[in-house]
């Protein structure tokens, strides 16, 4: 009889939206996991007749799956704290490969391995564009990201300082005032500059630029000069950029010290100035710095890899790359939180975050299951009471069944 066929597709569909509600519970707390909903479809119709309006008597055959549906909403955002971990906000997908296979994932759950390869916990490795001396280039081609772990920065001699200071325009001639700045030869060892000021007369001083007489053996060059000021307190002269100061023959074996006074900041504007308040010197920066190794990295909004150093400082050495698909629906679900694209689903397009229709990264955070227990659990009862509907439709038919033969006894 064709209504036990009936009501097997039933049990057989509902099993499957156990089943999927199933998977959707048991993966509450998977990284990034996406839910799933069976859909169901009724199957072919047999018409037994016609009324007499001649409109046709149809008997339905039961019913099938139609297909699982994703939902890609956006799960809550962690933190985790782990600045290996990366969480992406928005439309898109990481993009992993292992033995050649190409994969996307929304799982940002990363480690580093022994020789500083950004993997997932599976062992594939995160893809993305690698900087070259700390340069992306537009023309950077697809790998997998690496770490400069274990690696160190070697040290750098100040090429440039600069100093923010304020002469006391009420001060006596003779007067003289003298602040420090630290500056770093070759080998990344310190030493302490003393820019020393002695007015010499109204709106004018002198400047002297030492260092200890046992910092260096050569003789010095293009240490000492005058600042003029107008009436306003405004340096004059020299402006821009006094170049060339140099201390030869370091002790140390370093190369010589020679490093340029920036005078203005980056908007132009002189950084040492005359009023009456007293003689200070509120800031200095020079860009030389000593060797130091890698600590760790960051990761910006827009996937750029920044490791940084023990010396404080920091180099970008790659940039994560994020993938879109024009039918999301069409991927398949591969397991290990990954995803393949198929015809359906059409190539990946790969870039990087922020740009195009791509979402942005969340660093030291994980993206969580995007599954509602409370939903779950009624779309479970509701899937529950369709196979006890359906199991009770196979036991009703066997009892009529055995009727229908006990009338031949």
């Amino acid at each position: 009889m064709g209504s036990f066929s009936t009501a097997l597709s039933g049990l057989s569909a509902d099993s499957v939206a156990l089943n999927t509600i199933g998977n959707n519970l048991a993966n509450l707390n998977t990284t990034a996991f996406k839910k799933q909903t069976t859909n169901f479809e009724d199957l072919f119709y047999q018409q037994i007749g016609e009324n007499g309006a001649n409109d046709a008597i149809q008997v339905g055959v039961g019913t099938k799956v139609a297909s699982t549906s994703t939902s890609y909403l956006q799960g809550s955002l962690n933190p985790t704290g782990d600045t290996n971990d990366m969480a992406l906000s928005g439309d898109g997908f990481f993009v992993v490969q292992q033995n050649g296979i190409q994969s996307l994932t929304r799982a940002g759950d990363f480690q580093l391995d022994s020789n500083g390869h950004l993997i997932t916990t599976d062992g594939e490795s995160v893809m993305g564009y690698n900087a070259v001396n700390g340069v992306i280039s537009g023309s950077s081609s697809l790998a997998p990201l690496t770490l400069p772990t274990g690696s160190t920065e070697s040290a750098k001699a100040t090429q440039n300082f600069s100093l923010t200071a304020n002469l006391n325009a009420g001060a006596t001639t003779g007067t003289t005032f003298s602040t420090p700045v630290q500056v770093y030869d070759s080998l990344g060892q310190t030493h302490q500059l003393t820019i020393s000021f002695t007015k010499t007369a109204a709106n004018t001083w002198s400047y002297n630029v030492s260092l200890p007489a046992g910092d260096y053996t050569g003789t010095a060059a293009n240490t000492t000069g005058t600042l003029t000021f107008d009436s306003s307190g405004n340096l004059v002269s020299p402006t821009g950029t006094l170049s060339g100061i140099k201390f030869p023959g370091l002790p140390n074996g370093a190369s010589d010290l020679s490093f340029n006074w920036n005078l203005d900041d980056s908007s132009g504007n002189p950084t040492v100035s005359q009023t009456t308040a007293a003689s200070a010197g509120s800031a200095s920066a020079q860009d030389g710095f000593t060797s130091g190794v890698y600590n760790g990295f960051g990761v910006d909004s827009s996937g750029v890899i920044t490791a940084t150093y023990s010396n404080g400082q920091k180099q970008i050495v790659g940039q994560v790359a994020v993938a879109t698909v024009a039918n999301d629906q069409g991927l398949t679900v591969t397991g290990n939180n990954n995803y393949m694209t198929t015809a359906s689903s059409g190539q990946a397009n790969i870039g990087v975050a922020g740009t195009g229709s791509r979402g942005t990264i969340t660093d030291s955070a994980l993206e969580l299951s995007n599954v509602d227990i409370s939903s779950e659990f009624a779309d479970l009862i509701v899937a529950q009471r369709a196979f006890e509907a359906n199991s009770k439709t196979v036991t009703t038919f066997d009892t009529v069944t055995q009727d229908t033969l006990s009338m031949i006894r």
